[in-house]
């Protein structure tokens, strides 16, 4: 069976668990079939799961985060939401 497309970010400003929640919330919302999993120790949000990265930051910087691409199957990486 095929790995899942992974997208991996950074954020820096998820400092707690309620802003986890907050973004995990988000995302799932906008793609309801993806895995998310938020890690507040390293600020990362890794998302396991068919989802366009920009769509993602956009959403996550929607509810007041800075999103920065690390590492996204669809080679959009290092990408701030516009």
């Amino acid at each position: 069976m095929p790995e899942e497309p992974t997208l991996a970010l950074a954020v820096e400003d998820m400092t707690c668990g309620h802003c986890a929640r907050t973004i995990t919330s988000a995302v799932e919302a906008a793609f309801p079939d993806a895995k998310v999993e938020a890690d507040i120790a390293t600020h990362r949000v890794t998302i396991s799961g068919r989802v366009d990265a920009r769509v993602v930051a956009d959403v996550i910087a929607a509810e007041g985060y800075t999103p920065v691409v690390l590492e996204a199957a669809d080679g959009n990486v290092g990408s701030k939401p516009a």
